[in-house]
C-alpha cells in the first residue's frame, strides 16, 4: 500500500497482508453468536446507563469503567493480564496502538482518561459512552487545535488525573510498530508529572498475532467479524517504570527526549 504521511496524520506501513488467512485459529459459529449476544447485550447496558454513569463521583465512575470493560472483553472471550505499576494518579500513560481494543483494555486495568479521534464520537453506543468517561477527542483534521488539546490533557493530569494516548499516531499491526510523536508528551512537561510507557502485546494460544489488528482502510465492522471469530485471543499490558520530564533549557525539547525514550522502552 501507498504510505502517506505527515506530523499530523501518519500512516502506517501495516497493511491486509499483514493479517492472517480468515481461516486462521478461528472458533465455531455457535461460539461467534453466543459472543455478539453477549457483547450486545454489554453495549446495550453500557449505553442505557450512561445517565447513571454521568451522576457517578470520579472513583466510582473508575470503577464502573473498568467493571464495564471487562465485560466487554469477556463477551468477546478475549483473556486479558497486566503487569508492571500502573498509574493510579498524576500520569500520562502512552501505549503502542494495534487495534480498537487497546481502549478495552487500558480502561479494563488503568483509571484512565483517554485521547481518541474525534470520528469515535460518532460510533454507535460506544461514542456516547466514551464522552461520558470523559474521553479527550482530537480533531485531527484542525492542526491548530493541537495547542488546546495538549492543554487540556495538561490540565487533567496536573489536577491527579492519569490520560492515555497512542503517540504513534495510528494503528500497526503489533509485530511492526511506529515511532511516538511528541506532542502530547508537552502535557506531561508541562503538567510535571511523569510518564508511564505501556506495550500492549495480542497473542492467540501464546503466539504473537495480528488477528485484532485495525490497519489500512478496513472498517469497524471487517475487525469486529475477524475478533469475534479468533480463538484463544489474549492482550496483555506492561507498565514500564516512569520517565521524568527533564529541566527546559534552551538547547532540549524535553518532548522529544520524552517520546524518543518512550518510544524506545516500547519496542523492546
Amino acid at each position: 500500500m501507498a504510505v502517506m504521511d505527515s506530523l499530523w496524520l501518519p500512516r502506517s506501513t501495516c497493511g491486509t497482508d499483514c493479517l492472517p488467512e480468515p481461516t486462521a485459529r478461528v472458533v465455531p459459529r455457535l461460539i461467534v453468536l453466543k459472543r455478539i449476544v453477549v457483547t450486545g447485550a454489554v453495549l446495550l447496558f453500557a449505553a442505557l446507563s450512561v445517565p447513571v454513569l454521568a451522576l457517578l463521583p470520579q472513583r466510582q465512575l473508575v470503577h464502573a469503567q473498568r467493571g464495564l470493560a471487562r465485560a466487554v472483553l469477556a463477551g468477546l472471550g478475549i483473556k486479558h493480564s497486566a503487569s508492571g505499576r500502573i498509574p493510579q494518579s498524576g500520569a500520562l500513560l502512552v501505549a503502542n496502538h494495534v487495534s480498537w481494543l487497546d481502549v478495552i483494555v487500558i480502561l479494563a486495568h488503568a483509571p484512565a482518561r483517554l485521547l481518541a479521534k474525534r470520528e469515535v464520537r460518532a460510533w454507535p453506543l460506544i461514542g456516547r459512552l466514551a464522552a461520558t468517561l470523559g474521553t479527550v477527542f482530537v480533531d485531527r483534521s484542525r492542526p491548530k487545535t493541537l495547542p488546546a488539546t495538549v492543554a487540556e490533557v495538561s490540565r487533567n493530569i496536573a489536577a491527579g488525573g492519569v490520560v492515555a494516548v497512542f503517540p504513534e499516531g495510528t494503528t500497526w499491526c503489533g509485530r511492526m510498530g511506529g515511532t511516538f510523536r511528541p506532542a502530547m508528551f508537552q502535557a506531561a512537561v508541562d503538567a510535571g508529572v511523569p510518564v508511564v510507557p505501556v506495550r500492549l502485546t495480542f497473542a492467540q494460544a501464546g503466539v504473537v498475532s495480528t488477528v485484532a489488528a485495525f490497519i489500512g482502510d478496513e472498517t469497524l465492522l471487517v475487525s469486529l467479524k475477524r475478533v469475534l471469530a479468533a480463538r484463544d485471543l489474549s492482550i496483555s499490558l506492561r507498565a514500564h517504570p516512569k520517565l521524568h520530564p527533564a529541566p527546559c533549557d534552551r538547547q532540549t525539547h524535553p518532548r522529544r527526549v520524552l517520546a524518543r525514550a518512550a518510544s524506545a522502552v516500547v519496542a523492546t
